[in-house]
């Protein structure tokens, strides 16, 4: 018994010095220039609660987070429950094909989202020749640009969890529900969308934190009107080189995920009840 532990000790001090050199000790050390160390000083968090704009720029990203998340769950969850219920094969092909994105570099989705979005892209020619507009819709710079290729690039994040949640449910509840009276709308509410509540929570959070960190995609589509922290701390780190009040938006940033983690920690189902039909 003790040498097992032994082993299990040994297998995990590699990964455990990995973690602690390459990322512990450049956190710990992040967090401390943001306190302006050697000179301990919270002027950096002082100037960015103090400054209107510094707050306008963090709400604006934790809107953006907010409708991208939100976006991705009505569009992800439908897709999801779809694929879930295809042939095997088919399956297969869907999920390769919503991974497929994944393939290429997000610089040039971005690209090709900058083209599909302008003035004379796709988008506006096709509203244009519809009659929908006369002039074209201004799509690019600013925050709806913004928030489509956001939640394209961040769908695959809420289809994928709730999928594999979607797959392990046992098919004889559903047969149960049918057998016990209940119709397709009754079993979705009360037993597939519970089941499901662990899977599309983890997916919620998941797109919410990388949209709270997204950089390229603001700064392309975005432009500067349409600036988010991450575009923040890249123009204190590299015009103003500023970089104790650049590393105190990154720690609150940080913050900021590691209070949305705990909440969800919290509130999270461990055990759900099917109500009865």
């Amino acid at each position: 018994m003790k040498r097992s532990s032994l082993q299990t000790a040994a297998l995990l001090l590699v990964p455990t010095l990995f973690v602690a050199c390459f990322f512990m000790v450049p956190l710990i050390y992040a967090v401390g220039l943001s306190f302006g160390l050697p000179n301990f000083t919270a002027e950096s968090y002082h100037h960015l609660v103090d400054s209107p704009v510094y707050r306008i720029v963090y709400l604006k990203t934790l809107k953006v987070a907010l409708i991208t998340t939100v976006t991705c769950l009505l569009l992800g969850y439908p897709t999801a429950y779809f694929v879930s219920r295809l042939h095997p094969r088919a399956r297969a092909t869907a999920v390769m094909l919503i991974a497929l994105p994944f393939m290429l570099s997000v610089l040039v989705r971005n690209y090709v989202w900058m083209t599909m979005l302008q003035d004379t892209g796709v988008i506006n020619r096709l509203l244009m020749n519809l009659g929908f507009t006369k002039e074209p819709v201004q799509l690019m710079y600013n925050q709806l640009g913004v928030t489509i290729a956001m939640v394209n690039m961040l769908v695959p994040y809420v289809i994928f969890p709730v999928l594999t949640s979607l797959m392990a449910i046992p098919p004889n509840l559903k047969v149960a529900s049918a057998s016990l009276g209940g119709n397709r709308l009754s079993t979705f509410l009360r037993v597939t969308l519970p089941l499901t509540a662990t899977g599309t929570a983890a997916g919620a959070l998941l797109t919410f934190i990388i949209a709270l960190g997204f950089y390229i995609t603001p700064a392309m589509l975005g432009g500067p009107r349409e600036m988010m922290i991450s575009s923040l701390i890249a123009f204190n780190v590299r015009e103003v080189l500023n970089w104790p009040f650049a590393f105190s938006l990154a720690t609150t940033l940080l913050g900021s995920t590691i209070v949305l983690y705990l909440a969800y920690r919290a509130v999270a189902p461990r055990g759900v009840v099917v109500k009865p039909i």
